[in-house]
C-alpha cells in the first residue's frame, strides 16, 4: 500500500481502544493512528497521545482541552485537541481518516458512529448501542454510503466469519437456520438466585474469562449485554429475533455459530482476546498478525453448553421482548439500562433492581415508530427521566 492506512479511535482509552492500539502498534507500516479520543480518562488519553503522536485528540469540554493541548505543546507534540461531541463528530468524518473504531460506550457513540458512516469511513463498530438504538435508520445511512461495516464484538465477529459472504440475501436465501449467539453466563452463571440481591460492584465486574470495562462487566453479569448483542445481530445479519438462540458456553472458546439448513454448524473459536476480532476487522479481507496466543484445544480440554435461564438473568428477556416490538423500544431499554447500571455501580440499587427499573420503564412508555434520529434521541431521553423517576420513589 502507498501510505499506511489512517486509524480514528474512538474511546482509545477504554479496552476495545487499548486492544486497538496494540494491533495497530504492530503494523506501523499498515497502519497510523490519526485521532483519539476520551471522554473523562485525560490523563491516559495523555500517556496515548505520546505513545502514537496523533494529529487529533478529542476530550470531553473545553477546560480538558486547553489543560491537555498545553501538556502535548510542552511535549513538542504538534497535536490538536478538539473538545466534545463536535470533535467526536469532526474526527469520525475527517476527509483524511481511513478506518473509524467505534468504542465509546452507551448513547454517547451514536452521533460520532453514524457521522463515520455517513462519510464512507471502514467502521469497526464496536458501539453495540449505536444500532441497538438506531437500527434500522443506522443500516439505512450505511445503504446510502460507501461505508464498510464490520463488526467488533466477538460474537458478531464470529458470525460474520462463519456466514458465506453473500449473506446480505437473506439468511434463507444463503441456507441459514439460525444463529448461535455464545454467551459466557458471566461471575452469576451458578451462583443460587437468593443470593443475587447482595452482590457487590466489584463482584459484578470480575468476569471470570474476559478484561473489560466495568459497565460492559456489569451488563455482562446481567447478561443485558446478550440482549443488546441480539438486538444488534438482527440488524447485523437482516435475522428476526426467533432466530437468533442465546446459548451459554462458559469456556468462551466458541465466540458464535451459524446453524445452516443441511445440518453443518460451522463455529468460529479462539482464545478470549478482543485483538483477535479486531485485527480481524482492520485487515479483512486478509489476515495480520494479532499478538494473542494459538487457541489450545487440548488445554481447554471441553466444551460445554447449557440454555440461559431468564429467571436468573430477565434482562435478556427483557432485550428480546424489545427487539421483538422494534420502534424506539430498544432504545428505550438501553437507556434504562444505562442510567440502573450506574445507579448500581454508585450502591444505590440492588443488581437484581436493574431489571427492575428497565421493565418499569418499558411498561410506561409505548413503543412508537423510530422514523428519525430525533424520534430515537427522545425516546433515549424520556427513558432516562422515567429512570430516574424510579430512583427517586424508591428513595435511591
Amino acid at each position: 500500500m502507498s501510505r499506511p492506512l489512517q486509524i480514528t479511535v474512538l474511546g482509545a482509552t477504554g479496552s476495545i481502544g487499548l486492544s486497538t492500539l496494540d494491533v495497530v502498534a504492530r503494523h506501523p507500516r499498515r497502519y497510523q493512528v490519526f485521532a483519539v479520543t476520551a471522554f473523562s480518562r485525560v490523563a491516559e488519553l495523555y500517556k496515548v497521545c505520546l505513545a502514537h503522536r496523533p494529529r487529533y485528540a478529542v476530550v470531553a469540554d473545553e477546560v480538558q482541552a486547553r489543560s491537555l493541548q498545553a501538556q502535548l505543546s510542552l511535549d513538542g507534540l504538534t497535536t490538536q485537541v478538539l473538545a466534545g461531541e463536535g470533535g467526536l463528530c469532526e474526527v469520525a468524518a475527517h476527509p483524511e481518516a481511513d478506518v473509524v473504531m467505534a468504542a465509546i460506550v452507551g448513547a454517547a457513540g451514536l452521533r460520532p458512529t453514524l457521522s463515520a458512516v455517513q462519510a464512507g469511513k471502514r467502521v469497526l463498530l464496536a458501539n453495540k448501542e449505536a444500532l441497538v438504538m438506531s437500527g434500522g435508520l443506522f443500516m439505512q445511512a450505511l445503504r446510502d454510503s460507501d461505508a464498510v461495516l464490520l463488526p467488533i464484538d466477538s460474537e458478531h465477529n464470529a458470525i460474520f466469519q462463519c456466514l458465506p459472504s453473500d449473506y446480505a440475501r437473506g439468511m434463507a436465501e444463503v441456507g441459514v437456520r439460525r444463529i448461535l449467539l455464545t454467551a459466557s453466563g458471566g461471575p452469576f452463571r451458578e451462583l443460587p438466585l437468593v443470593d443475587l440481591e447482595s452482590v457487590t460492584p466489584e463482584q459484578a465486574c470480575a468476569h471470570p474469562n474476559w478484561s473489560m470495562g466495568r459497565k460492559i462487566s456489569v451488563d455482562s453479569a446481567s447478561m443485558m449485554n446478550k440482549g443488546l448483542e441480539l438486538i444488534e445481530a438482527c440488524w447485523l445479519f437482516d435475522a428476526k429475533p426467533e432466530q437468533v438462540e442465546v446459548v451459554v458456553h462458559p469456556q468462551s472458546v466458541i465466540h458464535s455459530m451459524v446453524d445452516y439448513v443441511d445440518g453443518s454448524v460451522l463455529a468460529q473459536l479462539g482464545n478470549p482476546d478482543m485483538r483477535t476480532p479486531i485485527a480481524h476487522a482492520l485487515a479483512w479481507p486478509e489476515r495480520i498478525e494479532s499478538g494473542v496466543s494459538a487457541l489450545d484445544l487440548l488445554r481447554v480440554g471441553r466444551l460445554d453448553f447449557q440454555a440461559p435461564d431468564e429467571e436468573r438473568f430477565p434482562c435478556l428477556r427483557l432485550a428480546r421482548q424489545a427487539a421483538e416490538v422494534g420502534g424506539t423500544s430498544p432504545a428505550m431499554l438501553n437507556a434504562a439500562n444505562e442510567v440502573a447500571v450506574e445507579a448500581f455501580l454508585e450502591r444505590r440499587i440492588r443488581f437484581t433492581e436493574i431489571a427492575s427499573i428497565i421493565g418499569d420503564v418499558l411498561n410506561c412508555e409505548a413503543s412508537v415508530p423510530a422514523r428519525c434520529l430525533e424520534d430515537v434521541l427522545t425516546a433515549d431521553r424520556r427513558a432516562r427521566v422515567l429512570a430516574d423517576s424510579w430512583l427517586d420513589r424508591h428513595g435511591r
